[in-house]
């Protein structure tokens, strides 16, 4: 039996559309600046300049 296009390409594509839609919203919210304050201040005390 032979799966449709639609049938076939519709979950990886929709999982692909939520996933760059919760890409956009966290960055148009603000947490791109916040994740790189907390991975700035870890990569600091890692290596024991602060």
């Amino acid at each position: 039996m032979k799966k449709s296009v639609f049938t076939r390409y519709f979950f990886p594509v929709l999982l692909v559309l939520i996933g760059a839609g919760c890409i956009v919203y966290g960055v148009t919210d603000g947490e791109a600046g916040a994740v790189l304050r907390k991975a700035i201040s870890i990569c600091m005390e890692c290596i024991g300049i602060g």
